[in-house]
């Protein structure tokens, strides 16, 4: 391999390093965490849960509904790049500001949430789309795994700072641990800026159309998207894994940005939760590498079957889960997944697609990902609450209280499964070598 193609590489690997601390630090960790505890202080936990669902599911909307968009717009332009480094500093932006939310707002804790994850979410459409451009056909699975595996190692470690900081206020000069999860909220805006900067340096971007051809890349990507959906009768293939996609990878999301929230319902310490998170990351780092070569040799759909499978078990374990040892031994399993189904499914999807529109296309894979996310957290929030009005007794005792909204939201979970086996039925379907067909048909 070329020195150049090595420095792409790793210049596409480090933007998975970078954005990671968000992913970790913000989603899965603090934001949840202080969400429940600080910013909707006095709040019961249901009602908490349904809040911070519903936010994650409107975040999810407005990617899913700009992504597609945004994507012919960078592929008729030349634009991947460019959008990349609008929306991930808009992120930045929204983490930074995260830090000066007072006690007790909850709704401009969301708002400005649900805006860094949008800035977090739409800058993934141009990092997916830039994957065939970096990576060839042979090394793709190993290339997106490598991606995710250090996005395990990179934001892990700063997490580790983070919970360290927390922990120990004082060593860092903090006076209590509020102030440490501020902090923490500025250390990631700093991270994921300063990390973006290696894929906007090093990574090349081939220009789809001449500037002189290429007129308002606006219109022109809004004409692209109406003639892919004139022609997705075509790619049939190409529909149903996103599809399938959409199931089992809401499912995943779920877990991701509500595992802690449920937990904290169920009664855990958040420090066990973050010690559960601080595992997964130090897990996936290797299991997603582990992944990309098993994609490579077994074959990426029955790798993708296999953690859908695993993650069936998780969710079931995670409705009966009595102990924090039993947290932390599904975090443990999480780790194992969580990147390989992740990665897979982003390789395996470019093997299906026309790359010289990858942004196009990995737009639409956005958008089957986050209309899942509305689904999932939503699903979760409102059967936890439906659960709870059923079961609760018309006059209950504290402790009877409790335990129905204990019980209530391992119904939730449980919920999740579903998301699961739909998506896995679906996958069956998909047949790669009729998707190359489809694409030589759409072209005559």
């Amino acid at each position: 391999m070329m020195k150049a193609e090595r420095k792409a590489i790793w210049g596409w690997v480090l933007y998975d390093w970078a954005n990671s601390a968000f992913a970790t630090t913000v989603m899965a960790g603090f934001f949840p965490v202080f969400f429940k505890q600080y910013w909707s202080h006095g709040v019961d936990v249901n009602t908490s849960t349904a809040q911070l669902g519903f936010g994650n599911s409107a975040a999810g909307l407005v990617v899913a509904i700009m992504a597609p968009v945004l994507g012919a717009i960078a592929d008729r332009g030349g634009l991947k790049k460019k959008m990349l480094a609008l929306f991930a500093y808009l992120g930045v932006l929204m983490t930074a500001c995260l830090a000066i939310v007072g006690r007790g707002r909850w709704q401009w804790a969301i708002l400005i949430y649900v805006m860094g994850t949008i800035g977090f979410s739409s800058a993934n459409v141009f990092y997916d789309s830039l994957l065939p451009a970096v990576s060839r056909d042979e090394e793709i699975d190993y290339v997106s795994s490598l991606g995710y595996s250090m996005g395990y190692l990179g934001g892990g470690l700063l997490f580790l700072v983070n919970v360290l900081m927390t922990m120990k206020p004082g060593l860092f000069g903090l006076p209590d641990a509020v102030t440490a999860v501020k902090a923490a909220f500025l250390s990631v805006a700093l991270w994921w800026g300063f990390f973006s900067v290696f894929i906007l340096l090093w990574v090349p971007e081939e220009k789809v159309v001449t500037a002189s051809k290429a007129g308002n890349p606006i219109k022109q990507g809004f004409s692209q998207l109406a003639e892919t959906f004139r022609n997705i009768r075509h790619l049939r293939m190409v529909f149903l894994f996103l599809l399938a996609f959409w199931f089992y990878n809401d499912g995943v999301n779920t877990i991701i940005r509500m595992a802690v929230d449920y937990g904290l319902s169920l009664g855990f310490q958040s420090k066990d939760l973050i010690m559960a998170l601080l595992l997964v990351q130090f897990v996936g780092f290797p299991a997603a590498l582990a992944f990309g070569k098993l994609g490579q040799g077994w074959g990426t759909r029955k790798a993708i079957y296999l953690a859908i499978a695993i993650y069936i078990l998780i969710t079931l374990g995670g409705t009966m889960m009595r102990h924090r040892n039993e947290f932390y031994v599904l975090a443990g399993m999480i780790g194992l997944v969580q990147g390989g189904i992740q990665a897979l499914s982003r390789s395996y999807y470019a093997r299906l697609i026309p790359l010289e529109r990858s942004a196009e296309y990995y737009g639409f894979y956005d958008m089957m990902g986050k209309f899942a996310v509305i689904v999932g957290p939503a699903m979760m929030g409102a059967v936890g609450l439906g659960a709870r009005k059923l079961l609760m007794p018309p006059v209950a005792t504290v402790e009877q209280m409790h335990a129905v909204g204990q019980l209530a939201a391992r119904i939730s979970m449980g919920s999740i499964c579903i998301l699961f086996l739909i998506g896995g039925l679906l996958l069956h379907f998909v047949d790669e070598d009729r998707a190359k067909e489809d694409l030589k048909c759409s072209t005559l």
